[in-house]
């Protein structure tokens, strides 16, 4: 049998939206769209209408008429529903998950999550499987380089769905909608371990990061800045290293610390840990002190405080990042009419035995 709501104009949906919850009083989205026999993603967007023109009031989750609280007095609202998208499930991410179930539960409200990868070009259909499992608000860490990424956001906003963007923001001129986000002020993490370096006494101090990085860029205009703001060497050594993980990378690392020595480069800020450490053990393996010959700096911290010796590192603040976005979340839930938040967090510098004061030669 056809269900004919499927072909209904959106005036005759809304209609029949108003009928069922004057019917049935409050319901959630998703039973609410099989009633209408319409996507939930249509649905949210005929009710974002219906609550502009004040014929409902959206609950965490579903909806009410309006006429139907005014006579029964405030309804309580269901338990909110936060879908969270991360392109990866291991190591940065763990901790921004964490800190995001922490909140949660301190919010009353509940997790969704679902892991993607960097290469995933499928983004949408995640998406849209976050909101069939009634998802009404959503974190998400995608591509903002991508033109797909803007319509993406554009859909969501017209179809009603608060979105926070997770170490990520949208460039100031983007035709997508300005979404809240939180993110790590990486530039003042990489600042921090250039003057870190520069009170040691090292005049160049280079820099080393993975090309594919989503954070490389920031990390990098950090370091520029800071080089400049200390005084340092600009013409510093400066090189792109692919994450090595493979026997035949041993070569690649060869070159790059011979040619870093060779250019008297005493300190290196290094993206990420995995390439710091692919660093320090090729010294290792070569009689290259660390931290005599060359201090080096790992940027992210996830496993350099395990790594012998101990590396410095910056460590961008993951758990506070998954906190503050469910935050974010569960307060443009509650306030939909609110400005819009942008969250930037400071990492911090752990000082450890990878780092020294510049030797004379």
């Amino acid at each position: 049998m056809i269900n004919m709501t499927q072909h209904l104009l959106p005036d005759g949906r809304r209609e029949r939206i108003v009928a069922e919850l004057r019917s049935r009083g409050m319901l959630r989205v998703n039973e609410l769209a099989e009633l209408v026999g319409v996507a939930p993603v249509t649905l949210r967007r005929d009710m974002a209408r219906l609550a502009a023109d004040g014929v409902i009031r959206r609950l965490h989750g579903g909806a009410v008429l309006m006429e139907v609280e005014e006579e029964t007095g405030p309804l309580l609202d269901v338990a909110r529903r936060v879908g969270m998208l991360v392109p990866s499930l291991d190591f940065y991410w763990p901790e921004v998950i964490h800190g995001a179930q922490d909140m949660a539960a301190e919010r009353g409200a509940s997790l969704i999550l679902r892991g993607t990868s960097y290469e995933d070009t499928n983004y949408h259909s995640h998406v849209e499987h976050l909101l069939a499992a009634g998802a009404e608000a959503l974190l998400l860490a995608p591509d903002v380089t991508r033109s797909e990424t803007a319509e993406l956001l554009t859909w969501l906003q017209e179809a009603g769905i608060a979105v926070v963007l997770v170490e990520r923001d949208m460039p100031p001129f983007s035709e997508a909608p300005r979404c809240e986000s939180v993110s790590t002020d990486h530039a003042a993490g990489a600042a921090a371990a250039v003057q870190h370096l520069a009170d040691l006494g090292h005049e160049k101090v280079g820099f080393v990061a993975n090309p594919g990085s989503p954070h490389r860029n920031e990390i990098h205009r950090g370091w520029v800045r800071a080089t400049r703001t200390c005084g340092l060497d600009t013409d510093a050594f400066n090189r792109d290293l692919r994450r090595p993980q493979r026997g035949d990378d041993a070569e690649t690392v060869a070159t790059l610390v011979g040619d870093c020595l060779a250019s008297d480069t005493t300190a290196l800020l290094v993206h990420a840990d995995r390439e710091a450490s692919a660093i320090v053990q090729h010294c290792q393996q070569v009689e290259i002190d660390v931290p005599g010959d060359l201090s080096i700096i790992a940027y992210d911290d996830e496993v350099a405080a395990l790594f012998t010796p101990p590396l410095t590192a910056v460590r961008p603040p993951r758990t506070s990042i998954g906190r503050a976005a469910m935050g974010l979340a569960v307060e443009r839930l509650r306030d939909p009419g609110r400005p819009a938040h942008r969250v930037i967090i400071t990492p911090k510098l752990n000082i450890r035995e990878s780092t020294a004061v510049k030797q004379a030669h």
